[in-house]
């Protein structure tokens, strides 16, 4: 079992509940996260999606640091391609400068999924390419190394240590070895692909002074529940939105499980319903710690990060209460070794 637990919420919205409530139901998920001794609580970026309100993880980060108090507070991700590496810097050095020690920066490399966000964004599919260039750059603002811009410092972030990680699969895994930075990867559905990423991942890993051995996040969607029935219906309402989105070209808010196994679906959305339902971790205790354990055996991985979302939020708050139970997570007063 992987003791070392975090979440990552998207703040998807739900039928019913606009785009503000998905972010104040972050914010709360945050503080239970917290009472239930949870390592770190991540927010994500998703510019002009419909059914995600997570859209400037920064700022999302600030509400959630201050409306708790121990628990770890970051991103996954900061989509470092879609911004400027100083930007990236100062607002993390705010963060870290009003949150001491708590502030994690994951950084991905994707771009905007359409050509319309790209426009917008100011940036094109190529920019994904330079992420390790931009990577080195966003750390050289923080160390004082930077040298491609003399007598430019990026106040308040140079010279404090801010944990950064690398959400990334293939390519990204090398950039995150060579880097010397922790790994973050998924999700748990190829977890034979995970598996190999990991380990060319350790492979590859060159000492830092930000983390002097490899450190793997492996993430996914994870529902625990009294039956494996319950369990499952916590991920129906996302199989259902991504099963529509690739077939109707929209990511619609979440609706209810009721309301969806009610629906009458075309062959080709069956198909792709079921296929979003598969692989992922999910019934009763006893069934995921047996499936957790596999994963910490194949993996190795340091820590787990849940991306779990559903409607409902009683089922999803029970759902982290017995995983965490599980893991047999401590007092989160007392605090966690390693890295940040």
């Amino acid at each position: 079992m992987i003791r070392k637990l975090s979440i990552l919420d998207r703040s998807r919205t739900r039928e019913g509940h606009p785009a503000p409530q998905a972010l104040r139901d972050t914010v709360e998920l945050a503080r239970t996260a917290e009472e239930l001794g949870y390592h770190r609580f991540w927010v994500s970026e998703h510019h002009s999606v419909p059914g995600v309100a997570g859209s400037a993880p920064t700022v999302l980060a600030a509400a959630v640091a201050g409306a708790t108090h121990r628990i770890r507070v970051g991103t996954g991700g900061v989509m470092l391609p879609n911004h400027q590496p100083l930007v990236v810097a100062e607002q993390f050095g705010v963060l870290e400068s009003l949150f001491p020690g708590r502030i994690d920066m994951g950084l991905g490399r994707s771009v905007g999924f359409t050509g319309g966000i790209r426009r917008a964004l100011g940036r094109d599919t190529g920019d994904a390419d330079r992420f390790e260039e931009q990577l080195t750059e966003l750390l050289g603002w923080l160390d004082g190394t930077q040298r491609a811009h003399p007598e430019v410092h990026a106040h308040p972030a140079e010279g404090l240590r801010i944990p950064a990680y690398v959400l990334a699969t293939g390519e990204g895994a090398g950039i995150a070895a060579r880097a010397g930075l922790p790994l973050v990867v998924g999700d748990l559905r190829a977890r034979g692909r995970v598996s190999e990423i990991v380990e060319a991942y350790r492979k590859e890993f060159r000492p830092s002074a930000r983390a002097v051995e490899p450190y793997v996040v492996v993430s996914g969607t994870v529902a625990v529940a009294a039956t494996e029935e319950e369990a499952r219906r916590i991920l129906v309402p996302e199989a259902w939105a991504l099963a529509h989105s690739r077939t109707r070209g929209s990511f619609p808010p979440l609706r209810p499980a009721q309301e969806i196994e009610a629906l009458e679906m075309t062959p080709k959305e069956r198909e792709l319903y079921e296929g979003a339902l598969a692989g992922h971790v999910h019934g009763t205790e006893d069934r995921v710690a047996a499936e957790l354990s596999e994963v910490a055996d194949r993996t190795g991985a340091d820590e787990l990060l849940v991306t779990t979302s559903t409607y409902d939020r009683t089922a999803l708050l029970d759902s982290y209460a017995r995983l965490a139970r599980i893991a047999g997570l401590r007092d989160p007063a007392v605090g966690s070794p390693g890295i940040g």
